[in-house]
């Protein structure tokens, strides 16, 4: 039993990888035939697909070796058993998550937490830089023929509209924006893309870096797309904010048309240092081993600095304790038991029903404007990580979900997000340059939020946060609705002085005045209220609301605008198109 049992797991994973590593062979066609739709089907699939593998796994070892259900000493035996099978294997630690995932589903009910620990092969590098990324000689000046080979990397089945003129416009703008003027022969060291296509909804990205004279870094992303004339480059970043912004775990999960993810995560991690390791490897679809990166940095981020978890900074959450340590990247987060006194949206529908919402929001495309989570479940933490009194409101507020045991805090949930300042607290000491910047951006995150179908019902500045690029992003999601399911109403149609009840407070449902926006945002500072209003104004009309409902309903995938227009080779007529 034990070596057909460790068989089965074996044969259960490698079906599970076999399909995970088709979908961005699929994501690349999806491309070429101009189908985002498509694209957005193989997000949610590649993100089901782990789970569901697991839940079958699961059920068939518990139907076929019933004693494995009853006697975890024998499971202890298949691991064992397991263990060879898989050495040696690039993704061995990713086999080992799988027997994890499975060993957790099966002793679910018995709340028997197993560590997230792969050991050290998550940080090991297998792969060859020639398997990685494709070398360019450096230089004085990046040239249109090296652009041209560049190019040529995905090997699209589909043909570029005009290589000739996108490469001459590529060399131009990042030799203008890096300032190489042909002058000093030694400029660059050299340049290295990766050896793959990089697809997410409506795009694909060719990624690499530029390694200056002085052995700094520069990254170099060609945004592509895909136009009835043909592929075509629409922009080029040359900056870590704007190149962090894309990679963003608020965005979609990219699919990457090759393998080796230690080494992708590596690289990513060098174009974009800022960015913890563990979210880079969330970034190319794989979660699980992001988890165990995160926890890792966790522990490395608390070693290093003899600092514990403490109340985050910001405002006390009515549904969610969040905490976190001072140089900590993260924040972590518990749903409470019920909400506090100030919950205002009737009758709490328990924790389960929020942790729902922060799974959808993990399995959506976030357009670049809410937190991804990391969702930890059955996981054990130190009790010396946390400050006393955390550990006791814990105890206390969130007791169904936090238990004691021995030395370890056990959760039956935990939730992960990067660290983010509250708006507010931002805006409180803001220079007037930057906290213009976050207003504006405010209201781009609210507009995306609506074009991915999300409905953020609790409007408070509160909920949204401020990145060190100045972009805003929502992490509450307690409050979240579908957008097509929202009835928007107005009030401006009434007679002023008129008592009578508005006929859609009898509604049932979720109900959305527009013009009352900017109150529920609170935002305090009269000229920054000025400027929302004449940037964003029309989010205070229903004309806007309705119209990016109905494209919803009607199955079109909004464009969403994830690099500043600066960075486009070319001007764009659709900027104002919602849809």
């Amino acid at each position: 039993m034990i070596a057909l049992a460790a068989q089965c797991i074996l044969q259960e994973f490698d079906a599970y990888y076999i399909e995970s590593r088709q979908i961005p062979t699929l994501a690349k066609q999806a491309f070429e035939d101009r189908d985002p739709g498509e694209s957005l089907l193989l997000s949610r699939r590649r993100l089901s697909i782990y789970s569901e593998s697991i839940r079958d796994l699961a059920a068939q070892l518990k139907r076929v070796y019933p004693l494995l259900a009853e006697d975890e000493h024998l499971w202890q035996k298949v691991e064992r058993q397991y263990l060879p099978f898989i050495r040696g294997r690039y993704e061995e630690d990713f086999a080992m998550a799988y027997i994890h995932s499975a060993r957790r589903m099966i002793y679910h009910d018995e709340w028997r937490p197993v560590e997230y620990s792969f050991g050290g092969s998550a940080k090991t590098a297998f792969g060859a830089p020639a398997d990685i990324y494709r070398h360019f000689p450096g230089g004085a000046r990046i040239s249109p023929e090296t652009v041209i080979e560049i190019l040529e990397i995905p090997n699209f089945a589909k043909p570029y509209r005009d290589p000739n003129a996108d490469a001459a416009l590529v060399a131009d703008r990042v030799n203008r924006d890096l300032g190489f003027d042909g002058r000093d022969r030694s400029a660059i060291q050299a340049i290295q893309m990766i050896k793959a296509g990089f697809y997410r909804n409506r795009g694909a990205y060719l990624v690499g870096r530029i390694v200056l004279k002085d052995s700094s870094i520069v990254p170099l992303v060609l945004c592509l797309e895909n136009a009835a004339t043909g592929i075509f480059v629409d922009a080029v970043l040359t900056s870590e904010a704007d190149t962090h912004n894309i990679f963003s775990s608020t965005l979609a999960n990219f699919h990457v048309t090759n393998p080796h993810y230690h080494e992708l995560s590596s690289f990513l991690h060098s174009i974009m240092p800022q960015r913890p390791l563990g979210l880079h490897y969330s970034t190319v679809g794989f979660n699980h081993v992001g988890k165990v990166a995160v926890m890792n940095e966790l522990q490395d981020e608390l070693t290093a600095s003899g600092e514990v978890f403490d109340i985050a900074v910001g405002f006390r959450g009515t549904v969610a304790i969040g905490f976190s340590a001072p140089s900590s990247a993260y924040t972590l987060k518990v749903i409470r038991d019920k909400p506090t006194e100030r919950y205002k949206w009737g009758r709490f529908e328990g924790v389960d029903s929020v942790l729902r919402k922060y799974g959808r929001v993990h399995e959506i495309n976030r357009t670049g404007s809410m937190l991804d989570n990391i969702i930890y479940r059955h996981i054990k933490l130190d009790k010396d990580w946390f400050d006393q009194g955390l550990r006791e409101e814990l105890m206390t507020y969130a007791g169904q979900t936090v238990s004691s045991e021995g030395s370890s805090l056990a959760f039956k949930h935990l939730i992960a997000q990067p660290k983010m300042i509250p708006l507010p607290l931002f805006l409180e000491t803001a220079a007037p340059a930057e906290a213009e910047t976050a207003i504006i951006n405010l209201g781009h995150c609210i507009k995306n939020n609506a074009a991915a179908n999300i409905f953020n019902k609790d409007l408070d500045g509160r909920n949204y946060g401020v990145s060190r690029f100045l972009k805003i992003f929502l992490f509450d999601y307690d409050a979240l609705e579908p957008f097509t399911d929202v009835k928007i109403r107005t009030n401006r149609n009434r007679i002023e002085g008129e008592e009578d009840v508005p006929d859609w407070f009898f509604e049932e449902g979720v109900i959305f005045l527009p013009e009352e926006i900017e109150v529920g945002l609170r935002i305090q500072d009269p000229a920054l209220r000025r400027l929302f209003r004449e940037v964003h104004g029309d989010l205070l009309t229903t004309e806007y609301w309705e119209r990016v409902q109905q494209a919803l309903r009607d199955g079109h995938v909004p464009r969403i605008n994830i690099y500043p227009d600066a960075t486009r080779l070319r001007a764009r007529s659709d900027q104002v198109d919602p849809t």
